[in-house]
């Protein structure tokens, strides 16, 4: 049995906290870190390739400078990603041999500097994914207690069920929201509920606040009739409508600003009523539910 409880309901997903966004210095990184902590977010989800690889190390540093205990907070990170434009890759490429996986590994450690990993997940399929190799590299890093669980991000239940066979796969990080919620339809969830895995949302608000399509102004318009019956903005409905899924989706909200991560935890105490859900998915889908 996986102990999805002890990872926090809303994840805080540090993609922009490096180079690749806001670009914050050690001390910034250091109070977000204590403020996701305070607000009740105490898992932290990374990418060795976050900031072209160097996220991961500014975390660290903030960590160590921070004085929290590693026991207070979850940290979950990826790899597998070999970018075109780093490491003198002639060509971005996926990695999965075992002697990669574990070297990605120990490098994610000496970069977050911590003892070990609470989720290490493969962060995207490979059509040359070999299962023996991955397993190997896995069960050597969990036998030496460098990893806690094993999971991936992005993969379809038929990936999962060739590791699956030999290793449990506790989790699996896919792109789900309501503009984008194929994995209500295509098994992902339905596999997480069947075999015990933690379901993990990445870009949790879909295009809603991107684009201005459509859908979006279906969806907003069943906005404006909720957000003052639940007393909530649209974030948050958009979160409560993933969280209401009975795979128990925990949401990665990718921000590094504090308000929008107090909002974000809050959404946890918002319980869409069952035609509630429902009306927001008519809206996405733009016709009645069958």
């Amino acid at each position: 049995m996986q102990n999805t409880q002890k990872y926090s309901k809303i994840i805080a997903g540090t993609m922009t906290w490096g180079s690749w966004g806001k670009k914050l210095p050690t001390n910034e990184i250091e109070g977000l870190i204590n403020y996701c902590l305070e607000t009740g977010i105490h898992t932290f989800d990374h990418a060795d390739i976050y900031g072209d690889y160097g996220t991961e190390a500014d975390f660290g540093k903030a960590l160590k400078q921070s004085g929290v205990k590693r026991i207070d907070l979850q940290i979950i990170t990826k790899c597998g990603i070999q970018m075109g434009h780093c490491r003198d890759n002639q060509v971005a490429h996926y990695q999965y041999d075992a002697d990669y996986i574990i070297w990605s590994a120990e490098q994610s450690l000496k970069n977050l500097q911590t003892d070990y990993i609470d989720l290490f997940l493969l962060h995207r399929p490979s059509p040359l994914m070999n299962p023996t190799e991955i397993i190997k590299g896995i069960q050597k890093l969990l036998d030496e207690g460098k990893i806690k669980q094993f999971g991936v991000s992005n993969f379809t239940p038929a990936q999962i069920q060739m590791l699956d066979t030999a290793i449990h796969v506790g989790a699996n990080q896919v792109e789900f929201s309501l503009t984008h919620d194929d994995p209500m339809y295509d098994g992902t969830f339905n596999d997480c509920m069947a075999k015990n895995r933690m379901a993990m949302s990445w870009s949790p608000l879909g295009n809603y606040f991107r684009e201005e399509n459509e859908q979006n102004s279906r969806i907003k318009g069943v906005m404006n009739e909720l957000k003052d019956k639940y007393n909530a903005d649209e974030s948050q409905l958009l979160l409560a409508f993933i969280l209401k899924h009975p795979s128990a989706v925990h949401p990665v909200v990718g921000t590094a600003t504090k308000e929008r991560l107090k909002s974000s935890i809050e959404a946890v105490n918002i319980n869409l009523e069952l035609k509630d859900w429902f009306k927001l998915l008519e809206a996405s889908k733009g016709e009645p539910i069958p």
